[in-house]
């Protein structure tokens, strides 16, 4: 969003007299509507005019009652959905010069010069060559009598801005496209599915997922399941690579391994070029090994079902920025793709990462299969490199001599499992004893400590909670009996993993260096808690699964409410003092509002939702949603607030609660979870050994500086190691919050697409960049 176009000019005004229509075009994706819904309801907040185009681009072409003006009613109910509500369609009309007259002619009747197209790379390079040759077609037009010379005045520049929705996520320069994580979503809900059926009778399961050119959901199903092996169509196996494979898959059973997975993406080939099917590959271990083995292809099942919370919010935020993308767009300003990279909002020059999709094609087709890697971007990258250190090497024979304790801290979260699962593995690849300690710092301070190795954490990415068991005690109070210990035990470096009270924990343990000698070792803090809170990472491990449970917690209480009619409910999340939950709930669930403790709100503010909320009821939406973090205010109790607004909504709506509880701390953690922590896992090791190296001083180890002890987190758009007394100053300690969350800056956001007459800021702007420079390191 611009600050350089109208340094003052009023967001709702931007829009006025001009047309804005949005279109879904080639293969459907879970998100798509969470992005339409957002550019109608964005559109309109501007003052523009909002179309549909119905059926993709053959609607475009056909004209008529496909094009149709859309309304702020007209894309309710629309988030929760999968697919897409106004239709897709492959259309040949549009490739032809004729049929994108006939668009072009529909589009100037309609006034419409501003296009918003959401789809893949074909329909996007579609997009852009529309609109190189507007003028031309406009010319053609006027001289077929089909339009006037005014008309064509009027439209003479199209301005374009596409969003990348494609559950494979094979498009270069976005960290993730709409429809990638839901995709993840369905796959592990197989995977997990699967591996109960296939322990139980010890099989080889193969899993084929969709992916003809783009090994991007093969590679970290791969990841968040621990499988055996993937095969991705970027990096195709070394020769000779069936007779790893069957080495690989009978030392896991001769190590007492139940089950074994292989993951195929549909387009995987060997270093030839031959197709590597699921078929072939269940044929080489029933012939060579003799085990039971049965395949499952996926197909359409990841494309279906209901968006992810990410989904949502992705496709809602870059709603958001392609319309303003559009409004400030000028005829000199390449067409766009708005992307996210890490978690800032991002807008690229379409025909450069159209181009650098088509180098990774080319790339695989000369079998620059390292280059291929690369071109797919960091993140990509990032994940191969973990899968290979966590998948492919044997441990070392000479070991390090050092030890390495790890620990959960604090209340239990999804993802913590998959954390130190990765971080056991890291460590014994480099050498090390891995140690074990139950029950946090409690367990630390009475010798709770055992050895852990490579199979006592299999199958533990999957699992919910907490393995090793966790305890909200803080150090100080049995700081003797833990220097004690570390002395016992021998430790050489800490790694803890969990969330505010780790972060606490952490600083008490570097306070207490100037006592005990024996806390003079690395550590390491992974931030791993729901509420988010931790200073030094934007995310949490734990974060995604509590938001997708609340998520589809409201989607079936929104059901309720739409079925009653004229009801509205209130829903408390968790989060302590931190109002992350609710307020990325209420943008991926489309509440009417969200309280949080960070955000002020006083009887006034109450008394705006309140009417709000009746206005509401006069049009066809009959229900409401809001949400109340639980320690928003001391006053306004959730129960404070249902009675107000029964007592205000009398004879209009009538109100319920639902307070969510630890559910949001159970289940199993979803695929971004997983990943996450299991990458934070191996990367924390392998700062640590780094850190030791640098620490050994005759024959000891000794860390002292604050650069020893650390918070990894993801900070914009990497992951960083900040020292835990470097980040004292950014912590609300009473609160336990971090002074400064970048999540506060999207909240507006969730508030106009909830029809509030607020001020959208478009002070902060999201330039536009260039592929080649922007390469990120989370993705999913």
């Amino acid at each position: 969003m611009s600050k350089d176009l109208h340094p003052t000019m009023d967001p709702t005004k931007m829009g006025a007299g001009r047309s804005i229509a949005v279109l879904t075009s080639g293969g459907d994706a879970q998100g798509m509507n969470a992005a339409v819904r957002a550019t109608v309801r964005v559109g309109l907040y501007t003052g523009a005019k909002v179309y549909f185009v119905h059926e993709g681009y053959q609607g475009l072409v056909d004209g008529g009652d496909n094009i149709r003006p859309a309304t702020w009613e007209s894309v309710s109910m629309m988030l929760q959905l999968g697919g897409t509500v106004i239709g897709s369609a492959r259309c040949k009309d549009f490739r032809s010069r004729e049929g994108r007259m006939k668009a072009a002619c529909n589009l100037v009747k309609l006034g419409i010069t501003n296009l918003c197209v959401i789809g893949g790379d074909g329909s996007l390079t579609g997009a852009n060559e529309f609109r190189t040759e507007w003028s031309g077609l406009l010319a053609d037009l006027v001289r077929a009598g089909k339009i006037t010379e005014d008309e064509a005045k009027k439209s003479s520049h199209l301005n374009i801005v596409g969003m990348v929705g494609s559950i494979d996520n094979d498009f270069c320069g976005t960290d993730m496209t709409i429809g990638t994580d839901s995709a993840l979503h369905r796959i592990i809900e197989v995977v997990d599915a699967i591996t109960t059926t296939a322990q139980s009778h010890q099989r080889t399961f193969i899993l084929e997922v969709m992916g003809r050119h783009c090994g991007y959901l093969a590679l970290v199903t791969a990841l968040a399941c621990g499988a055996d092996w993937v095969f991705i169509p970027e990096m195709p196996p070394d020769d000779g690579w069936d007779n790893h494979l069957c080495r690989r898959l009978a030392d896991q059973r001769a190590r007492g391994s139940r089950l074994n997975v292989i993951i195929v993406a549909e387009g995987a080939i060997s270093r030839d070029g031959k197709p590597i099917s699921s078929d072939k590959i269940k044929k080489l271990v029933t012939d060579r090994l003799g085990f039971d083995t049965r395949t499952t292809v996926l197909g359409h099942v990841q494309r279906g079902g209901t968006p992810s919370a990410f989904d949502r919010i992705l496709g809602s935020r870059m709603g958001v920025e392609a319309v303003m993308a559009l409004l400030e767009a000028t005829p000199d300003t390449p067409a766009c793709v708005v992307s996210l990279s890490g978690n800032q909002a991002v807008r690229l020059p379409l025909m450069e990462c159209v181009q650098v999709t088509k180098d990774v094609t080319a790339a695989m087709a000369e079998g620059r299969f390292e280059d291929a890697i690369k071109l797919r971007g960091k993140s990509f990258e990032n994940n191969w490199n973990t899968y290979k250190l966590l998948a492919h090497i044997n441990p070392p024979d000479v070991k390090s001599n050092i030890n390495v304790a790890i620990m959960n801290v604090g209340a239990p979260c999804a993802g913590m499992n998959a954390a130190v699962r990765s971080a056991v593995r890291m460590g014994i690849i480099q050498g090390h004893n891995m140690l074990a300690v139950h029950d946090g710092f409690d367990g630390l301070a009475h010798g709770q400590v055992e050895p852990i190795n490579w199979t006592s954490v299999s199958g533990w990415t999957g699992l919910g909670g907490s393995q090793l068991g966790t305890k909200r005690t803080l150090p100080a109070k049995c700081m003797e009996d833990i220097s004690q210990n570390i002395a016992k035990f021998n430790i050489h470096a800490l790694v803890i993993i969990g969330g505010f009270e780790a972060y606490v924990g952490g600083l008490e343990l570097v306070q207490a260096r100037e006592k005990y000698e024996e806390m003079c070792i690395p550590m390491v803090v992974i931030p791993a808690t729901v509420s988010n809170n931790v200073p030094g990472s934007d995310f949490s491990i734990g974060a995604d699964t509590a938001l997708n449970m609340i998520t589809s917690t409201c989607d079936r209480i929104k059901q309720s409410a739409a079925g009653t009619k004229r009801r509205v409910f209130l829903v408390e999340t968790m989060g302590g003092y931190c109002g992350y939950l609710a307020t990325m709930a209420g943008l991926a669930a489309g509440a009417d509002a969200a309280y949080i403790f960070e955000e002020k709100f006083n009887i006034k503010d109450l008394e705006v939702n309140v009417e709000h909320l009746l206005e509401k009821m006069k049009t066809t939406v009959k229900r409401g949603l809001v949400l109340r973090n639980e320690n928003s205010n001391a006053n306004y109790t959730t129960d404070f607030i249902l009675n107000l607004y029964s007592e205000e909504g009398k004879g209009t709506f009538d109100c319920r609660k639902n307070v969510l509880g630890h559910m949001q701390q159970g289940g199993t953690p979803t695929p971004f979870d997983r990943n996450f922590g299991t990458k934070m896992g191996a990367k924390s090791v392998l700062w640590v050994t780094e850190k030791l190296k640098e620490c050994y001083r005759h024959g000891r180890i000794f860390a002292n500086t604050p650069a020893s002890a650390c918070v990894l987190g993801m900070k914009k758009r990497a992951l960083t190691f900040q020292p835990l007394a470097d980040l004292k100053g950014d912590t609300d300690f009473e609160h336990r919050i971090p002074k400064t969350q970048w999540w506060l800056k999207i909240r507006p956001i969730m508030k106009i697409l909830a029809k509030y007459n607020i001020k959208l800021d478009t002070s902060e702007h999201a330039d536009m960049e260039h592929v080649i420079k922007k390469r990120t390191t989370l993705g999913n």
